[in-house]
């Protein structure tokens, strides 16, 4: 039976930045991917019923997969709600990933709940993929440069 992740951080950094890191091209190529994966964004339409398409590659071995999806909720820094399926029928399924934002007194309180992870993905490696991707997001997102 598939799964659900539940995550919950603290940064340090305001929601509309971090909501923004969800949004743009380059800064999701820069944090999503785990350690040890490089990540290509093919289609980035951050509007409600917009899609999504991208791709990891691990650096080690060079194999790939590819994901993609539609937004169904945005609510600027606050909330984004999309979807999530792979191309590797291996992987069935479809993904909701539910993030939520909230300011709070020192940066911005970040849940994620990713229902549907396909049984072949053990919860663990999820998790940990999850805990390494929000780490690089903490650090595109709290150094303050006003230059």
């Amino acid at each position: 039976m598939p799964s659900t992740i539940q995550l919950h951080r603290v940064i340090a950094a305001k929601p509309e930045k971090i909501y923004r890191a969800f949004l743009e091209p380059d800064a999701v190529a820069s944090w999503l991917p785990p350690f040890g994966f490089l990540c290509t964004v093919h289609e980035l339409e951050p509007k409600v019923g917009g899609g999504h398409r991208m791709s990891f590659r691990n650096f080690t071995t060079g194999q790939g997969h590819s994901f993609g999806g539609t937004y169904l909720e945005l609510v600027p820094g606050e909330r984004l709600v999309y979807t999530d399926s792979f191309d590797d029928p291996n992987l069935p399924g479809e993904m909701k990933v539910t993030v939520t934002l909230t300011a709070v007194s020192v940066g911005t309180e970040i849940e994620i709940r990713q229902e549907g992870v396909p049984d072949v993905i053990p919860r663990e490696a999820c998790y940990l993929g999850w805990q390494e991707s929000l780490r690089k997001l903490a650090r595109l997102v709290e150094p303050e440069i006003n230059q």
